[in-house]
């Protein structure tokens, strides 16, 4: 799709044309969402809305409030109105000023507004001296710590986007408010490019494609977050399981099989329990035994680890897991394939000396980019990545041991430098058991999301007393390389779903080929295709429905099926069939034993091709 395709309201809100000073994004975006809170007023009146919060994000903003009329129901239809009042308040380029207020004056100033005197009493109770209120002219107040451009007339082009609904302070047990989501930009076009990714990422979100292509189903009788695949999605995943298999392999993993289940023990020895306990299934009593559903699988390749001595001869030992792993996520938070209850995940676990481990991560980097770079995804333009560092200040969820954290983060900072790799830092992100390298996925929207990472960690050795023996004779702890060479294999579904918008790259698609026969009578000449096809291991279906030849090919189409083998008395004369691709392009009479070679090379390499 390209943006001529998408049709943008000519009127978007814009004070100054296609420029303006830049002001920082982020407290225009704040800004923002003042002024929708101001117009809201205006329009409904404060004594039928009370504004909870409204925080600036990543992408834009958004604004809860409590429609205490029961009657008020506020739904897009009804934003173009409220985008010409906040336009309105833009174009007054009214002065944004802050105030700092004592907590008596606080509560006087929004005695009617349960929700920001509850704000007060937390930020009283945490042990702030004063608070501080912005004001928009002389007309609106609001209590918010800032920061906030200078005035309205410094707020660029807005959209207001959608309506939904959020509980007070995402607890499912408060009240479900009204949360209105806008964003906003320097320019008009940074704004246009910006609603033509949200609208490819609808046209490819994953939830819809898979229905539409039936890779994936969930049934309320089975549990949220629990996706079954399809016969179509199953295929893709095996795909995805020989490509991982195959790559691992050839880099020196050995893959073992655990059980996806174990003592709570484990988990407590590890140190997970007490971090991950909330995401974690309850304990199940068998026998004499505590057991819990796995949320990860590193105690087990620990365990397989210390089974027998080990030498450093065996030094760096790469274990290797296509591994199920639980965890409970919330209802709200799950989504489709890409957050579920029950995943699996490509794991492995390095376990070697602490002067191999730079030299095994640089490794690892380079297996991932090998495995992207089947898929077509650039480094640098598709993802990048996250050195993650741990908050030597927070002694509760990070261990401590500075001498150790300074060379683990050290040791990740050297690979990423030396590799000339894309990346940032980010403080208080890491593991508790080390820092991590995470491999920032970029999707159609624009967003970032952390697919998988790569981990150091010089804390497990020590809780499961690890050990090897050196060439001296003596004992000594190793450390370990957590990491994943492609993430869980449905979110990477997911995303793939998503980046290709469901038409996969040939060897990647379900089916493959579509025999399309023009009449009833040229059945058997297309179940003979097919056999052949089939013996080459092409995956490949004939429409035999009575339905036209152009409903049939467009219906494959729908499919994102790669080929389309028209068949009749042609191409039984010629031993041939004609070509149609997805992309439209017919290519016309192929011999079958030259598209069977073709696409069998096609499969075997996994070009990105179609045709060529």
């Amino acid at each position: 799709m390209s943006k001529s395709e998408l049709h943008f309201n000519p009127d978007y809100p814009t004070n100054q044309g296609e420029t303006m000073e830049k002001v920082d994004l982020a407290a225009m975006r704040h800004s923002t969402e003042h002024v929708l809170h101001q117009a809201l007023n205006r329009i409904y009146g404060a004594d039928r809305i009370k504004a909870a919060m409204g925080p600036a994000t990543e992408e834009g903003f958004y604004h809860d409030s409590d429609h205490v009329d029961p009657s008020l129901k506020i739904a897009p239809e009804d934003f173009p109105a409220i985008e010409a009042e906040m336009k309105k308040i833009v174009e007054a380029n009214m002065p944004i000023r802050r105030e700092e207020v004592t907590f008596d004056q606080g509560r006087a100033m929004f005695k009617d507004n349960p929700y920001k005197l509850e704000w007060l009493d937390i930020f009283e109770q945490r042990g702030d001296k004063t608070i501080t209120v912005y004001w928009t002219g002389e007309e609106f107040v609001d209590l918010c710590r800032g920061p906030h451009v200078e005035a309205t007339g410094q707020i660029g082009p807005f959209k207001l986007l959608s309506v939904a609904g959020a509980y007070w302070h995402g607890d499912e047990k408060n009240k479900m408010l009204s949360r209105i989501y806008g964003t906003a930009f320097h320019t008009k076009q940074e704004l246009e490019d910006y609603l033509f990714r949200q609208e490819e990422a609808k046209r490819r979100d994953h939830r819809k494609l898979g229905q539409d292509l039936d890779l994936f189903v969930f049934a309320d009788l089975i549990g949220k977050g629990l996706p079954m695949l399809t016969p179509k999605g199953t295929v893709i995943r095996r795909e995805l399981e020989k490509l991982v298999l195959e790559k691992e392999n050839a880099w020196g993993y050995q893959h073992v099989i655990t059980p996806p289940i174990a003592k709570t023990e484990l988990y407590k020895t590890s140190g997970h329990y007490p971090y991950y306990k909330d995401t974690m299934y309850p304990v199940m009593q068998v026998d004499d035994d505590e057991l819990i559903l796995r949320p990860m699988t590193c105690p087990h390749h620990f365990m397989l680890y210390k089974s027998k001595p080990r030498s450093y001869r065996e030094l760096p030992l790469r274990i290797a897991e296509l591994s199920p792993q639980f965890r409970y996520e919330k209802s709200g938070e799950l989504t489709g394939l890409m957050r579920v209850r029950m995943f699996c995940l490509a794991d492995a676990h390095i376990i070697c000396q602490k002067e191999q481990a730079k030299e095994e991560v640089k490794r690892v980097l380079t297996l991932i980019d090998e495995i992207n770079a089947v898929f077509g995804l650039k480094r640098g333009e598709d993802y990048r990545y996250r050195l993650s560092l741990g908050d030597r200040s927070n002694t509760e969820k990070y261990y401590k041991d500075d001498a150790a954290w300074d060379h683990a983060e050290n040791v990740l900072r050297e690979v990423l430098i030396e590799e000339k790799a894309p990346y940032f830092e980010a403080a208080g992100e890491a593991a508790f058991y080390g820092p991590k390298i995470d491999i920032q996925m970029k999707k159609i929207s624009g967003q970032e999301e952390t697919a998988f990472t790569v981990q150091y960690d010089f804390v497990m050795p020590k809780r499961f007393e690890m050990r090897f023996v050196a060439p001296d004779g003596s004992e000594q702890e190793p450390v370990v390389v957590h990491r994943s060479s492609i993430g869980a294999f449905e979110r990477t579904m997911a995303f793939l779903i998503e980046y290709y918008a469901g038409a996969f790259p040939v060897w990647l698609a379900p089916v493959q080929a579509m025999i399309v026969p023009i009449s009833d009578r040229h059945l058997e000449y297309a179940n003979t295709v097919k056999a052949q096809l089939v013996a080459a291991g092409i995956r490949t279906e004939i429409d035999a429905s009575g339905e036209r030849m152009n409903q049939k090919i467009r219906a494959a189409q729908l499919q994102k099926i790669p080929y389309m083998l028209v068949v009749g008395d042609k191409e039984i004369e010629a031993n041939a069939v004609a070509l149609r691709l997805r992309t439209e392009e017919n290519k016309g009479a192929v011999p079958v034993a030259d598209f069977v070679a073709k696409v069998a090379e096609l499969v075997k390499t996994r070009s990105l091709e179609i045709w060529g």
